[in-house]
């Protein structure tokens, strides 16, 4: 194995980012934002998976990145709602690159779009999303994740295909919830989804944790969706999880999970944040919206009024302790370094 100076590996893993991040960027961003599936080939072996985590408010993103350069960890980064208006996608990747840039990050990050929702398959549908879809691949994101859950399993393939075409030109990752199918029928509804999709190249069949059961029964289901991922060259992630408690999350590492989306610590973190009147209105909106409150904060948090000086650092230093915590739980810490290095020998000449 050839040795690379630890002076050169920055250099050598920067040369590997997506074209859009580059332009997104700029050329002399130093910001080691990469495509998460070299993340998987770097880390293939390792008992760890890609964690991923949202921003529901900027305050938040400090803590997030302190905790993956403490434990030396790559970290996904996560707009749940790049959609929700049309300077959402771009307004989130300006707080992360002048966050990250500030305090000199210099681990593997990758960031997520979505789950982007795919109401339908009509074609007006379709070609309303296809436009935020190009819009999400020029913001700079390297993973765009499509949510078809409300589609049967022959009509969120015809989407995905009409809807991927942006993200694979791009060569970047694509990510494909479960579609819609009868409880039991899991297996069948990803098999005949990823049949619908072959030759596409989708990197993760994402499956919501609020579908899975107990531990045991949560295990033997994950295994078997890896499998039939596998078969059509595809990791599993999940999504939604933590919502009973992080000690859950080594399961996912144990079952051959790639990708595990850790919202709901987060959204209550940064929902205790704020005032009592501010969290009521939002938990009433959100019942009418039919969408968690933390949720709806992730889509509504910029219009809020910032946070006082002490309950943003308050905020901040619970978010850099969960962090740490889930990137624990998820094998994730000492990934970034050797990830960075197993890059820059592979590929960084």
């Amino acid at each position: 194995m050839i040795l690379v100076p630890r002076m050169n590996v920055l250099d050598k893993v920067l040369t590997l980012r997506p074209t859009s991040v580059v332009a997104r960027l700029g050329n002399r961003s130093r910001l080691p934002v990469l495509n998460p599936r070299e993340l998987l080939v770097a880390l293939e072996g390792v008992p760890a998976v890609l964690p991923c985590v949202p921003v529901p408010v900027r305050p938040m993103l400090p803590g997030l990145l302190a905790a993956a350069r403490v434990e030396d960890a790559v970290l996904g980064l996560m707009c749940p709602h790049p959609l929700a208006d049309r300077g959402a996608a771009e307004r989130f990747m300006a707080a992360v690159q002048e966050v990250a840039e500030a305090d000199g990050h210099a681990r593997p990050v990758f960031l997520q779009a979505g789950p982007v929702r795919v109401p339908n398959a009509e074609p007006e549908a379709l070609e309303q999303l296809q436009e935020g879809i190009f819009r999400l691949v020029d913001a700079g994101f390297s993973l765009v994740s499509l949510d078809v859950t409300r589609l049967e399993p022959d009509a969120a393939a015809e989407a995905v295909r009409r809807l991927a075409g942006p993200v694979l030109e791009r060569e970047l990752s694509l990510e494909v919830s479960l579609p819609a199918g009868a409880e039991g029928g899991e297996l069948e509804g990803a098999r005949a989804l990823l049949e619908g999709l072959r030759g596409l190249s989708v990197r993760f069949l994402r499956v919501s944790a609020a579908i899975l059961g107990d531990e045991e029964q949560e295990v033997q289901f994950l295994r078997s969706l890896v499998e039939v991922a596998g078969q059509y060259g595809a990791g599993v992630s999940v999504g939604e999880a933590g919502r009973r408690s992080a000690r859950v999350l080594p399961t996912y590492v144990a079952a051959g999970v790639k990708k595990v989306e850790c919202a709901a610590p987060f959204e209550r973190l940064a929902l205790a944040a704020y005032p009592e009147p501010v969290r009521t209105s939002l938990e009433q909106k959100a019942e009418k919206a039919g969408l968690g409150a933390g949720e709806l904060l992730g889509v509504v948090g910029a219009q809020l009024a910032a946070l006082e000086a002490p309950d943003a650092a308050r905020l901040e230093a619970l978010t850099f302790a969960e962090a740490s915590e889930v990137l624990a739980a998820l094998g994730a810490s000492r990934t970034g370094w050797k990830s960075m290095l197993f890059l820059a020998e592979k590929w960084g000449d």
